[in-house]
């Protein structure tokens, strides 16, 4: 414990021989995007790049959210969720539903988060709870997670010098990156955030430890609804339009993005939601839009050759039980 608060603090920089330093991950990727956005500049003039980036960001920021909660059910549960990209869909739409009852705009996204979250735990309930107690193998559950996304189908402006962005995407942008902050400092310093950690690195010792495991399950599921709604939402706002399907387009940005961060770590998701946000929206200078996605896969794969286990250090978020529940004292930093 003693030794690994020292190694966090010197994380950023960390000796590496006689006379070197080595820098940590996350540190290296901000220099490479400070180098690229550097390089962008000198070749496409400020202007350009710094719309670019804006859109990039904005495009994080939904991204991130999204990632978030398919990483939180691919960290915590083990389960690829295909259905993923369609509760972002459910979202926005029950925005529409909400609003068209009369609610002002902010309301209904409330509720259609709420609602959202509801529908995800009640999929857990109905689906995925009964699957697990059947013993369902991981192609059982894959093939239902499709079955489910098919299932779930069916049913003003701001101007600074030459960047634009609208009221609408500066909304977007600045709910998601706040919200990414929350979620990440939940996970850290909340008692349910420590315990869903500590359940996702190790089921059987958290219940050993006195974790209530279906509870973390139910509200796994919940927050996973949570962020797909508002993410789903923010998508819509920033793009102006969308239609059922949207879903499974971002669902393949939504795992470049978990899959960069590190597979189940939701920090590591925040970033490569970021990430792939920014590379999508920088390749528009250079190519086509419609080439975007494959843009974001072939950061992916090159990004994975140079750091297989992902952006993060670890491939999970890391564990902690509550001294409330175990007999020894709290391993959470």
């Amino acid at each position: 414990m003693a030794g690994s608060n020292e190694a966090g603090k010197a994380d950023a920089l960390q000796p590496h021989g006689a006379g070197t330093l080595r820098l940590s991950r996350p540190v290296l990727l901000l220099l490479v995007i400070v180098v690229l956005f550097a390089a962008l500049v000198a070749l496409y003039g400020f202007d350009a790049t710094a719309q670019a980036t804006v859109n990039g960001l904005v495009a994080g920021g939904y991204l991130g959210l999204g990632a978030i909660g398919l990483s939180l059910i691919l960290g915590i549960l083990k389960l690829v969720n295909f259905a993923h990209g369609d509760l972002l869909v459910a979202g926005a739409y029950f925005t529409i539903l909400f609003g068209w009852l009369g609610l002002p705009l902010v309301v209904a996204m409330l509720f259609a988060m709420i609602a959202t979250a509801a529908l995800a735990v009640l999929t857990e309930k109905v689906v995925w709870q009964p699957l697990r107690q059947a013993g369902a193998g991981t192609l059982q559950l894959f093939l239902s997670a499709i079955g489910l996304a098919l299932v779930l189908r069916i049913v003003s402006s701001i101007t600074i010098g030459p960047i634009h962005l609208g009221t609408l995407q500066a909304v977007a942008l600045v709910t998601g990156l706040v919200v990414m902050a929350v979620v990440g400092l939940a996970l850290r310093f909340t008692g349910i955030g420590k315990e869903m950690r500590a359940f996702a690195d190790n089921r059987a010792l958290a219940e050993v430890s006195g974790i209530n495991t279906r509870r973390i399950i139910d509200v796994t599921w919940a927050a996973s609804g949570f962020l797909a709604a508002l993410a789903g939402i923010l998508y819509a706002v920033a793009i102006g339009s969308f239609n059922p399907n949207f879903g499974v387009t971002l669902l393949l940005s939504l795992f470049a993005a978990t899959v960069l961060g590190g597979i189940g770590n939701a920090y590591g998701a925040l970033i490569g939601g970021l990430v792939i946000g920014l590379s999508q929206e920088w390749s528009t200078l250079l190519l086509n839009a419609r080439w975007k996605p494959a843009v974001g896969f072939a950061l992916l794969i090159l990004m994975l050759l140079l750091m297989p286990q992902g952006i993060s250090t670890s491939g999970s978020m890391s564990a902690c039980l509550p001294a409330s529940t175990a007999s020894s004292p709290s391993a959470c930093s």
